[in-house]
C-alpha cells in the first residue's frame, strides 16, 4: 500500500507543495504544505480512508463549506477544501503554536486567570459560530490551539459530518463521533439535533480541565465515562483546587448541567458568569427524604405485607413532588431490620429527614404511628399517631404526606399539595390483595410469583378496574418467562391481556407501559413498538428506574450500546441498591465486551444481595467471555446451590467444562438436562449453549431454531452476546438473526 504521504503529493502535485507530516488524529492526518498559488504555509487535514469512505463527498463538502463561511478572530479559517480520487481534504493556514492538549500535558494545571482567558476567546468563537446556527460538536483541547498568545478553534464541520452518518447506520470501527471525555450529555446519547449549549457543556469540561488538571469525569472505556457522565453529580473543582474562586465553580456546575435547559443559554452568558461574582448563584438545595420500612407491629408476623406496602405507597407518593427529593425504595429497605439510628441512616442516604413509622394491626383495628426526623441534629420535625378503621387507611396515608409537605414546604420549590398518593381504587379489600401480590413476588422465585398471580387475581375479582392489580399480573406473568419457569407461549400472551386490561382501566400509569414494552420486546419482537411503549413510561415518569433499566435492554439488543449504558446508568443513580438494576449496568458492560469493568460490576452486586441468586449467571457470562473458565465453573456451581438446581447455571456449567477440556463432564451434565426436560420446562437456547461448547455446531443450530419457535427471550441479545461469536460467520446464524427480526451487525 502506498503510504498516505506520497498519495498525498502525488493527488496535490498542482496547487499544494506537500512537506511533511504535522500531526495525526482519530479523524485525520495533518501535512505541512505551501501554497503554491498564494506563497503561504499551510495546514492539510486529509480525512482517514475508512471515515471518509462512510462519510461520502458530498456530505463532507457541504460541511466544510458551511464551516469555511466563519470568519473570527478565534476561529481557524478554511482556505479550501476538496475531493482527488477519495483523497478528501480541507486547507487551513498553518498556525506556529501548540494545541491547548499540548500545553496541558506539559503543565498539568493552568493559571487561573490564563485559563479563563482561553475559555473567554473560545466562547467568543463558539457565540459566533452559535449566531450563524453551526455548532462545532467536538470542542477539546486538541481542537483547541494556542498561537500568538491567543486561542483559535479548530474543525468546525468536521464532526457534524461524522455524525451525520453515525446516525445513518452504524458507526464503522474506529470512527469517534465526539470525544465521550468532553461530550455532553444528549450528544453521547445520540440525540439527532443539539444546539449551542452542547458546545457549552463542552466548554465547560475544557475548563474543568485547565483548572484541575483533569476533566471532570474519567474512565478506562467510552462506556465508563458516559455511564459517570450520567449516573454521577456534577462534580465541584473546588474539591480539586481550593483557590479557585467559588462563583467560577458555579459557573462551570451550571455549564455542567445534564439537561440543556438548565445550562446557560449562550457561550457568551457563561464567560460572563465568569467573570462576574454573583452572576450564578449557588446550586439550591433541594429537600430530601428517605421513608424507612414501618415496622410490622402486629401480633400477626405475616402483616409484614402490609407495613411495607404502606411504606411503598409513601414513598411512590412523595416522589411524584418535584420539589422533593426522595430516596429509592431499594435505598431505604436496605436498613430493614437494621439497628442504625435515623440520623446514621440519613447521612448514608445523603438526605435532610427522615420518615419512620410502625404498623400495629388487630382486626379491623390500625394503629399507625410515623415521625419525621431532622438528620443533621436528629431533633423530631413532626410526629402523629393514628388510630383508625382499617377503612380509613387511604386518609391516613394522604395526612402522612400532607404532614411531610406541611413540614418540609419551607424547603421545598414552590408546590401545592393536592393529593400527593393517587387512589387506584377505593376497595381497601382489593388494595391489600394487591400489597400481597407485589410482596410475594419479591422473592424473584416461582412460587413467589404463582402466589402473586392468585393476589392478583382476587384483587381484580374485588375491583376490576384496579389498573395496578392488573399491571401486577403483567409483571409476575412477564417474571415467569423471563426467569424462565414459565414457556414464553404460556406467559408472555396473558402478560399481555393483562397490560392492556391495565392501560383500558389507566392509560396514565407507567407501570403498564413497561409491562405492555416488555411483551412488544421480548416476546413479539416488535422493537418499535417496545421502543415506544418505553419511551412513554418515560414520558410519564422520567425517574422510573426500571423503565429506563428495561429500555436500556432494548436499546442494547439493538446495537445501540452507548444509549443502553447511559440509561441503565441513570436507573444506577436513582436506585442505586438494586441488584437487578446493578445486574444490568453489568449486562450492558458484557455486551459492549468491557469484560473487566462487567466483572467488577457484577462481583459488586454480588457482595450488595447475595440473595439475588441470578447474578451468579450473570456473572458466570462475564467470566466466560473474558476466558476465565475456572472462576465462572465456581460461580456457577454456588449459583446452582442458591438457585435450588436452576437449569441455566447447568447449562452454562457444561459449556464451561467444555471449553476447559472436562468434555465428558459437559456431556453427563447435558444428558442430566435432558432427563429434567422431560419433567419441567427447560428453553432450548440452554441446551444450544451446552453444544456450543462441546463445538457440535449442527446440534447448536438446531436447538437455537427450536428455540426461535419457542419464542425464547433472550434471542434478543443474539447480534451482542459474545458468547455466540463461535458461530456468528455461520449462514445459518443469518437466517436465524432474520427470523428473530434482527439485522446482521
Amino acid at each position: 500500500m502506498v503510504p498516505l504521504l506520497a498519495r498525498v503529493r502525488e493527488k496535490l502535485p498542482d496547487r499544494y507543495a506537500v512537506e511533511r507530516v504535522l500531526g495525526r488524529g482519530g479523524m485525520a492526518t495533518v501535512f505541512l504544505a505551501s501554497d503554491e498559488k498564494h506563497h503561504r504555509e499551510v495546514a492539510i487535514k486529509v480525512i482517514r480512508p475508512e471515515i471518509a469512505i462512510s462519510v461520502g463527498v458530498d456530505r463532507f463538502l457541504r460541511e466544510i463549506g458551511i464551516a469555511a463561511r466563519l470568519s473570527h478572530p478565534h476561529i481557524v479559517p478554511v482556505y479550501d477544501s476538496g475531493d482527488v480520487d477519495g483523497l478528501m481534504y480541507y486547507v487551513m493556514p498553518y498556525m506556529a503554536g501548540e494545541s491547548l492538549s499540548d500545553r496541558l500535558a506539559r503543565e498539568t494545571r493552568l493559571d487561573i486567570d490564563d485559563a479563563i482567558e482561553i475559555a473567554d476567546e473560545v466562547a467568543s468563537a463558539l457565540a459566533y459560530a452559535h449566531a450563524h446556527h453551526v455548532v462545532h460538536r467536538d470542542i477539546k483541547p486538541a481542537n483547541i490551539l494556542l498561537s500568538n498568545g491567543h486561542a483559535v478553534v479548530m474543525d468546525f464541520g468536521v464532526a457534524r459530518a461524522i455524525e451525520e452518518v453515525g446516525r445513518e447506520s452504524i458507526t464503522a470501527p474506529g470512527i469517534a463521533v465526539g470525544t465521550p471525555t468532553y461530550m455532553s450529555p444528549e450528544q453521547a446519547s445520540g440525540e439527532g439535533h443539539m444546539d449551542g449549549r452542547s458546545d457549552v457543556y463542552s466548554l465547560g469540561c475544557v475548563l474543568y480541565e485547565m483548572l484541575t488538571g483533569e476533566p471532570p469525569y474519567r474512565g478506562a472505556t467510552t462506556h465508563a465515562i458516559i455511564a459517570k457522565c450520567f449516573s454521577e453529580p456534577v462534580p465541584s473543582v473546588r474539591r480539586l483546587r481550593h483557590e479557585v474562586p467559588a462563583h467560577i465553580d458555579h459557573a462551570i456546575t451550571k455549564a455542567l448541567a445534564k439537561l440543556p435547559g438548565d445550562r446557560f443559554e449562550t457561550a457568551t452568558a457563561f464567560t460572563q458568569a465568569l467573570a462576574v461574582p454573583g452572576t450564578v448563584a449557588p446550586p439550591t438545595h433541594v429537600a430530601s427524604i428517605a421513608v424507612l420500612p414501618f415496622v410490622n407491629m402486629s401480633p400477626d408476623p405475616d402483616n409484614e405485607y402490609f407495613s411495607d406496602g404502606m411504606t411503598e405507597e409513601i414513598i411512590n407518593g412523595l416522589a411524584k413532588l418535584s420539589g422533593l427529593r426522595v430516596a429509592a425504595r431499594t435505598s431505604s429497605f436496605a436498613f430493614k431490620g437494621k439497628s442504625m439510628s435515623a440520623t446514621e441512616i440519613g447521612t448514608e442516604l445523603n438526605v435532610d429527614t427522615v420518615l419512620e413509622g410502625s404498623v400495629r394491626r388487630a382486626g379491623n383495628r390500625l394503629r399507625i404511628t410515623a415521625q419525621l426526623t431532622s438528620v443533621d441534629d436528629g431533633y423530631h420535625l413532626w410526629s402523629e399517631r393514628y388510630d383508625r378503621e382499617m377503612e380509613d387507611v387511604f386518609t391516613i396515608q394522604d395526612e402522612i404526606a400532607a404532614a411531610i409537605v406541611g413540614t418540609l414546604k419551607g424547603h421545598m420549590a414552590a408546590e401545592r399539595y393536592e393529593q400527593v398518593i393517587k387512589r387506584y381504587t377505593e376497595n381497601v379489600e382489593a388494595f391489600e390483595l394487591y400489597l400481597k401480590g407485589r410482596y410475594v413476588e419479591k422473592a424473584r422465585r416461582r412460587d413467589g410469583f404463582g402466589k402473586g398471580i392468585e393476589y392478583f387475581e382476587q384483587a381484580i375479582d374485588k375491583d376490576p378496574h384496579y389498573a395496578l392489580a392488573h399491571a401486577g399480573l403483567a409483571d409476575s406473568y412477564t417474571f415467569l418467562a423471563f426467569y424462565r419457569f414459565l414457556r414464553p407461549h404460556d406467559a408472555f400472551p396473558k402478560a399481555n391481556v393483562a397490560a392492556m386490561r391495565a392501560l383500558d382501566a389507566d392509560d396514565l400509569l407507567p407501570q403498564a407501559h413497561i409491562s405492555q414494552a416488555e411483551v412488544r420486546f421480548l416476546y413479539d419482537w416488535d422493537w418499535h413498538g417496545a421502543e415506544r411503549e418505553f419511551i412513554r413510561a418515560l414520558e410519564l415518569n422520567p425517574e422510573d428506574a426500571t423503565a429506563l433499566h428495561l429500555y436500556s435492554e432494548l436499546l442494547a439488543s439493538q446495537q445501540r450500546l452507548d444509549e443502553a449504558l447511559i440509561h441503565v446508568s441513570k436507573a444506577q443513580q436513582i436506585e442505586p441498591l438494586s441488584p437487578t438494576i446493578n445486574t444490568g449496568v453489568g449486562w450492558a458492560h458484557y455486551h459492549g465486551r468491557d469484560y473487566p469493568s462487567a466483572i467488577a460490576q457484577l462481583q459488586k452486586t454480588l457482595e450488595l444481595d447475595p440473595e439475588y441468586v441470578f447474578v451468579h449467571w450473570f456473572l458466570g457470562i462475564a467470566y466466560l467471555a473474558a476466558g476465565m473458565l475456572e472462576d465462572a465453573m465456581a460461580v456457577y456451581r454456588r449459583g446452582s446451590e442458591a438457585s435450588g438446581g436452576h437449569p441455566a447455571m447447568d447449562a452454562y456449567f457444561a459449556y464451561a467444562c467444555a471449553k476447559a477440556g472436562r468434555v465428558d463432564e459437559a456431556r453427563e451434565i447435558l444428558v442430566g438436562l435432558r432427563e429434567r426436560a422431560r419433567e419441567v420446562y427447560i428453553p432450548s437456547d440452554y441446551f444450544a449453549v451446552a453444544h456450543m461448547g462441546l463445538e457440535e455446531i449442527d446440534e447448536v443450530f438446531a436447538w437455537l431454531e427450536r428455540a426461535c419457535r419457542e419464542r425464547v427471550h433472550h434471542l434478543v441479545f443474539l447480534n451482542v452476546d459474545p458468547l455466540y461469536d463461535d458461530v456468528r460467520l455461520d449462514d445459518r446464524f443469518t437466517a436465524l438473526l432474520q427470523s428473530v427480526g434482527l439485522k446482521r451487525g
